[in-house]
């Protein structure tokens, strides 16, 4: 449509589609790609576990000035050294009568985290100053994390303790270090034995009655968990554990050098009322309270050792017999030594 003048009206005209420009397509490439993976929470300054990560490589930094460059791994009253490991194995405590309680104990901790404002009673000033005494890194995270680190369902009361992983002795050189000490070898190995309370009460008594040390399968046992730490009432600190790749391979180790393998079962052909080689090396080996002894372990013991005790009782729990048997060859261990002189 034209005006009067001739000429097109402005506004009439279709303008043509203008062609594609020489390199758009590029724009906001950067923007579709994204920032990348999210990173870990360790790797992160501003998360709890980052903040954790650099207090603890400070605190590395200033052990290594201290010991001039040497290895300070610190060592436990039995000698066995606690080194990282690669991935976090870490055992977490929640609640404030279980962390309370495993400071009490002198559980090896890491790191005590603490919900931020909560409430404050006679347990919470406790644990801060015990965690504030023994140079634990106390750390403030909210709630949302410290649920995450609990777990699910789990009931924290706004407070949790990092138990570091146990480092293990080598079941061999237990016995170098008992042989080397001139000590008469006596060490308790355990057989499928998978509550850590036995375990724990197998240390403790272990360490009353003259032991060097316990011995567990890698497979299908328990460790050393924070639960065993509380039951051994604090003799785990001096009684070291050993883990053994191989159970049976182990114990036939021992006879090679002269250690007698005596195995515990309610049905064995051995009273221990008097056990005539009491006063030799000797690993007491205990089975779980269901199956009891393995067949292989049963078939590398020397001896098969039963415990006598009332009809009307079908068994004893792993822990006690171990306890009882512990008792009594220290007992003879005592007479025979006590007749020498």
């Amino acid at each position: 449509m034209k005006n009067s003048g001739g000429k097109p009206r402005a506004g009439a005209v279709r303008k043509s589609k203008k062609g594609a420009t020489v390199g758009t397509g590029g724009h906001g490439r950067k923007a579709l790609e994204g920032r990348g993976p999210t990173p870990k929470a360790e790797d992160r300054d501003y998360h709890p576990a980052g903040k954790a990560k650099a207090l603890r490589e400070r605190a590395a930094a200033k052990a290594a000035q201290r010991g001039g460059g040497r290895d300070t791994a610190p060592r436990g009253a039995s000698g066995a050294s606690r080194r990282a490991k690669s991935g976090d194995e870490s055992e977490i405590v929640t609640g404030r009568n279980s962390v309370l309680e495993a400071l009490r104990a002198h559980i090896p901790s890491s790191t005590l985290y603490v919900a931020a404002r909560v409430e404050f009673d006679d347990r919470m000033k406790e644990i801060l100053s015990i965690a504030t005494g023994r140079g634990i890194p106390i750390l403030e995270v909210m709630r949302p994390e410290l649920d995450r680190l609990a777990g699910r369902d789990a009931v924290h009361q706004g407070v949790a303790l990092k138990v570091p992983p146990y480092e293990y002795a080598h079941p061999g050189e237990l016995l170098d270090r008992t042989v080397r000490t001139g000590q008469t070898p006596l060490f308790v190995a355990l057989d499928g034995i998978t509550d850590p309370r036995n375990l724990g009460a197998i240390i403790r008594s272990t360490a009353a009655f003259g032991g060097q040390g316990v011995i567990i399968p890698q497979r299908r046992s328990v460790g050393m968990t924070a639960a065993a730490w509380k039951t051994s009432a604090g003799a785990a600190a001096r009684t070291p554990v050993a883990m053994a790749a191989n159970l049976t391979a182990t114990l036939k180790e021992f006879k090679k050098a002269g250690v007698f393998v005596l195995g515990l079962d309610g049905g064995g052909d051995t009273t221990l009322p008097g056990l005539s080689f009491a006063d030799r090396p000797v690993v007491i080996v205990v089975g779980s309270e269901g199956k009891g002894l393995s067949r292989l372990v049963t078939e590398t013991c020397d001896a098969v050792v039963s415990i006598p005790i009332t009809a009307t009782t079908e068994s004893l729990n792993a822990g006690i017999a171990a306890s009882v048997t512990l008792y009594e060859i220290s007992k003879l261990r005592a007479e025979a030594a006590a007749a020498k002189r």
